[in-house]
């Protein structure tokens, strides 16, 4: 197990960047302390090729902009919240309304679009990055001062872990989740609809046109959105306008962390598994992907990458019938995620 640091770059106000590479004897990955970006993920195939699974820019401007959420945190409330508002203890509060009168991934500033602090460790079983930042009360619009600490690590087994850590001192909705884009094949290989999915959920919540939830959580049987048994993701994608881009409940067995979802790639033959703490998972598939310019040259098309975003449900502040994603003062959110890689 190695961790390497290097500089990454420097931001506008002069501000050093760094980047972490994580490494066991198989894989590796790294990640940077702006936004907590996960800037590649090195894998071999089934033959023992190693290629980068997961979508993103050669450089620290890139994450700059980084308008499609590359590899990111983020936060304060993760997936959108419908009339940029909602009301807590009989107050109302206003967020930023970017996505069709809408908040989407909680506005500005991003948790996606800081520095944070960082520390590096290591144990005999995993290596990784703590990353820590005090979200004041008020930013993007939401109450409460939150101590927030993200912490990914590279394990033995093969495992990327994201540990999600955050108090507050008012109470006010907490939704963070990683906005990784993966494609099995290598990330610049072109569309995913080949990959073979499965997701260990029996319902999903259905969405109007702007993606706002209805307040149902529906079956999946006889839908689109039936992925119990593994199936490519274009085999019904073209039943679903725009693509997928939807939360599904996961299936829970307990308070650890369940499985969420199983993808393999036919053509590599590498399969990532996901297990989580949390309640909901959003499965994205790229729709919005228009041949973004990316690392070695890649342009990424539509559909060329897809999300596993595992978090509470889309718009739960303004939806009791959802999981409640209310953090009060003395509680403490905590979650856990696990991609485990096989080749």
């Amino acid at each position: 197990m190695k961790i390497k640091k290097r500089a990454f770059g420097y931001l506008s106000n002069g501000k050093k960047v760094s980047l972490y590479t994580l490494s066991n004897k198989r894989m590796s990955f790294s990640v940077t302390d702006f936004g907590c970006v996960i800037t590649s993920i090195m894998v071999p195939d089934s033959n023992g090729v190693v290629d980068d699974v997961a979508l993103g820019y050669p450089t620290l401007e890139g994450y700059v902009s980084n308008n499609v959420f590359f590899g990111c945190i983020v936060g304060r409330f993760a997936n959108r919240v419908a009339k940029a508002s909602f009301e807590l203890a009989g107050k109302s509060y206003s967020l930023t309304a970017n996505d069709n009168g809408n908040c989407l991934h909680s506005g500005n500033p991003g948790y996606h679009k800081v520095l944070w602090d960082s520390e590096p460790f290591s144990t005999t079983r995993e290596c990784g990055v703590v990353f820590s930042r005090k979200s004041p009360a008020g930013e993007q619009g939401f109450p409460g001062e939150l101590d927030v600490r993200v912490t990914y690590a590279l394990t033995k087994n093969d495992d990327i872990v994201l540990r999600y850590r955050v108090t507050t001192t008012e109470a006010t909705p907490v939704n963070l989740t990683n906005h990784t884009y993966f494609n099995l094949a290598g990330h610049g290989s072109g569309s995913v609809l080949d990959h073979t999915v499965q997701l260990f959920a029996d319902r999903y919540v259905p969405v109007d046109s702007a993606a706002i939830p209805s307040g149902a959580i529906d079956d999946v049987a006889g839908t689109p959105f039936d992925f119990r048994t593994p199936k490519p993701i274009g085999r019904d994608i073209a039943a679903v306008p725009g693509g997928y881009d939807h939360n599904w409940e996961i299936n829970r067995a307990g308070e650890g962390p369940n499985p969420v979802a199983g993808v393999f790639d036919p053509v590599s033959g590498r399969s990532l598994t996901v297990y989580s703490t949390q309640p909901g998972v959003q499965f994205y598939t790229g729709n919005y992907l228009a041949n973004e310019p990316g690392k070695d040259g890649a342009a990424y098309a539509k559909q060329g990458g897809f999300c596993l975003e595992t978090q509470h449900f889309p718009d739960s502040p303004n939806r009791p019938e959802f999981p409640d994603s209310t953090l009060l003062p003395g509680d403490t959110y905590e979650h856990e995620t696990v991609w485990h890689f096989d080749f």
